[in-house]
């Protein structure tokens, strides 16, 4: 076990790193919680988890091996840089940079460029035979300032959220103004903890926003819609990121086929921009929930997105699941969706 520290988006307050912990548990490493700051998740875990993080994740930032972390004193600080030794992290002839990141304007009393330099000095005098390399770096030292403490450690691993803008909703082959963003969507099966090669389904497929997503990491997927254009959109959308789904059928949620999964997760329709065929969205939210246990084996997972108002959470649990979790998005002044996680018992 390796303590680790993640830098997590700050789009939400808790979706990321609940998102985190759920790729953890999904690929099956064990791992201990030390300590959750703004947008700062530290943990104990096998260092080979990074990679399986650093793949999945749509709301992780950056990975690394934690050296040390401490009040925000430039006094405390250095102290600290001095103690540790740095036998194995960094080999003569090696290059590093030193790299840090303010959130939200924390610890303004220490210049970022200062800090970094006699951090950097601190780096030279250990190592001997290292040099910097501000373009090129084969090392990077990087430092996170939050709630007035500083987490320091060796950068391993990093995610660019540009794959998720390019796959957004007006850049799929079919759009419709009531698609899921790539980056919450792949959170929501995430949330879900699918395993590579395990079947997801989607019971409110729509554009086909999360089977593209889960189809992205491996997973076999599976999807339904009442409305037959929905259903070809979602081909389409497939089809264009090389998503080969197990099938795709034109049917009612509330009496799809008789399919089990691995998995579900779903934002059925709210009756703004997706029409629910005369039907209420909580009307439509109860009966689905009443008959969709069969399809989930005991102890999996399902994630549902839904209206505030609707209350999900509470019509999950009397509908005989086991409600883990919920997260509050706030989408436009009219909505906020509810991000509601299940588990068959």
């Amino acid at each position: 076990m390796t303590k680790l520290f993640f830098l997590l988006s700050g789009e939400h307050p808790t979706l990321p790193s609940s998102e985190l912990k759920s790729i953890l548990e999904a690929e099956g490493y064990k791992h201990r919680v030390l300590q959750e700051l703004t947008q700062v998740l530290r943990l104990e875990a096998d260092v080979k988890s990074v990679k399986s993080v650093m793949f999945r994740s749509a709301m992780t930032r950056v990975c690394a091996a934690e050296l040390f972390n401490c009040d925000a004193k430039i006094a405390e600080i250095l102290e600290r840089m001095r103690s540790i030794s740095l036998e194995g992290i960094i080999e003569r002839g090696e290059s590093f940079v030193v790299r840090t990141k303010r959130i939200r304007g924390n610890a303004s009393h220490l210049a970022r460029g200062e800090l970094e330099r006699k951090l950097g000095e601190l780096i030279l005098n250990k190592g001997r035979g290292t040099r910097v390399n501000l373009k090129n770096p084969q090392k990077t030292f990087f430092g996170i300032l939050t709630d007035n403490r500083l987490i320091f450690g060796l950068k391993i691993g990093k995610v660019s959220p540009k794959p998720f803008v390019e796959r957004r909703p007006r850049k799929r082959p079919f759009f419709h103004p009531s698609a899921m963003p790539a980056k919450l969507a792949r959170c929501m099966v995430n949330l879900a903890q699918p395993k590579t090669g395990q079947l997801l389904m989607d019971p409110f497929c729509g554009t086909a926003s999360m089977l593209v997503e889960a189809g992205l990491i491996g997973c076999r997927v599976v999807g339904f819609d009442v409305k037959r254009r929905m259903v070809e959109g979602s081909l389409q959308n497939l089809l264009c990121y090389g998503v080969k789904p197990e099938g795709m059928a034109v049917a009612d949620a509330r009496h799809f086929p008789a399919i089990r999964a691995d998995c579900i997760v779903t934002d059925p329709p709210y009756g703004r921009s997706a029409t629910t065929l005369g039907w209420s969205t909580q009307q439509i939210m109860k009966d689905f929930l009443s008959t969709v246990e069969d399809r989930l084996p005991r102890g999996r997972k399902m994630c549902i997105a839904s209206p505030k108002s609707i209350r999900v959470g509470k019509i999950g649990k009397e509908s005989g699941f086991k409600h883990v979790e919920s997260h509050l998005v706030h989408v436009h002044r009219s909505l906020t969706r509810e991000i509601a996680v299940f588990e068959r018992t």
